[in-house]
């Protein structure tokens, strides 16, 4: 990576006594006040430890749900402040805003080895719209500038792109440069034969992930609601199934390239049919282009599918898994996930390289217990997809470039 990194700064002697300004991804989720799911949090202790342990004096910055540029008590950060001073075993300040007199009066008194965790930007309106004005406040709080939150690393936000325009020194932290290691090896030059497994409910999210992949990846398999929408392509009965009738030409066009290329493009054999969307419902399993009961809808791939897509993770050396096999929310449908979760676990075992790209994947290899039995999981859904389209992001392309 060529881009400017935390160990620069650190060996460079430029965080010893400076005041560290970094964006974290502290974007969890919080039912009644209580943090559910702190894989951000913790992702992001490594960089804090360094900036404190080298005397930086370490000003947090994030976002937290969507405000929508007014200040809302349920998005406060402060519960945040206290989870990260217990992880830490430190006192962790709460500052009440993120710009203003009182901010930078709290941050002057700061001594060397500190930490202040600023109050959700998206209090701010500014803060989305790339403010140059506020992007200059925020800039007016440190000396040099940290980014390490992967997960808003896509957006040009005024914490991620703006604020870099007013600072001389715009670091990666650790957790960006773990995510980029991990993501440039899986598309850039990854150990053969690379597999990739594209889920959730439709194509249209996913339309150029699939359409870079096809020229990278050695085999790609499909499951999630997207499924139907291919099945419709190719003249299958679908029942009540989701489907995106926008996308059925495109489906066609996928299906067709991968044909002309060779490309070995799989969906599922079998499909798990319920009577209605709810875990409770009915079920059935019906071959695709079989599927009799038109009033029934997919939730889950079939055993058959199960099976062959865990034959062909077990036989690759790398693997990315964006998006899930069903409907996994529910515990009826969630086995394909499962499953799938389970022989990621098994091939990293093996000696391959298994990357979870964020989002309802994460949540799901959370729900199966088996985060820490995979290479890496990506903190960042949304950042993860478009690295692995091949889009720049603003948040990385922003940091200070060297030699």
């Amino acid at each position: 990576m060529n881009k400017l990194t935390l160990d620069n700064l650190i060996s460079e002697g430029k965080i010893n006594g400076k005041r560290v300004l970094v964006r974290v991804d502290f974007n969890v989720p919080l039912e009644g006040g209580k943090i559910t799911d702190d894989k951000r949090i913790t992702e992001s202790l490594r960089t804090i430890k360094a900036i404190t342990d080298n005397g930086g004096k370490c000003i947090l910055m994030s976002h937290l749900g969507r405000p929508k540029g007014e200040k809302n008590e349920k998005y406060s950060l402060k519960p945040i402040a206290e989870h990260l001073g217990k992880l830490l075993g430190k006192d962790v300040l709460f500052a009440n805003d993120c710009i203003g007199d009182d901010v930078r009066m709290k941050i002057d008194n700061m001594k060397e080895g500190s930490i202040i965790l600023l109050e959700n930007l998206r209090f701010y309106k500014e803060e989305e719209k790339n403010d140059e004005g506020f992007a200059r406040e925020l800039a007016f709080l440190g000396d040099v500038y940290v980014n390490d939150a992967f997960g808003a690393a896509h957006r040009a936000h005024a914490s991620t792109e703006g604020v870099t325009h007013f600072m001389k020194e715009n670091a990666a932290g650790y957790l960006i440069e773990k995510e980029l290691k991990y993501l440039s090896r899986a598309v850039g030059n990854p150990e053969r034969p690379l597999i990739a497994i594209l889920g959730g409910s439709k194509i249209s999210g996913k339309i150029d992930v699939i359409q870079s992949l096809m020229d990278k990846a050695d085999t790609i398999l499909i499951g999630g609601g997207m499924m139907f929408t291919f099945y419709k392509a190719m003249g299958y009965e679908i029942g009540k199934s989701l489907l995106e009738e926008d996308k059925v030409e495109l489906a066609k066009e996928i299906l067709e390239k991968a044909k002309s290329t060779g490309k070995k493009f799989m969906l599922p054999q079998d499909v798990v049919m319920a009577s209605k969307f709810e875990n409770d419902a009915e079920t059935t399993v019906f071959d695709a282009g079989k599927i009799e009961n038109k009033e029934w809808m997919g939730l889950d791939i079939g055993p058959k599918t199960i099976e062959s897509y865990k034959n062909e993770i077990l036989n690759s050396k790398t693997i990315v898994w964006n998006g899930p096999m069903g409907v996994f929310e529910m515990d009826n449908f969630a086995k394909g996930t499962i499953e799938v979760a389970k022989a990621m676990a098994e091939a990293t075992e093996k000696g391959a390289v298994t990357i979870i790209g964020g989002g309802d994947s994460a949540s799901a290899i959370a729900k199966a217990g088996l985060e820490d039995k995979v290479t890496h999981v990506s903190t960042g859904g949304g950042a993860s997809l478009e690295f692995l389209e091949g889009k720049k992001l603003p948040g990385i392309e922003a940091l200070s470039d060297v030699e």
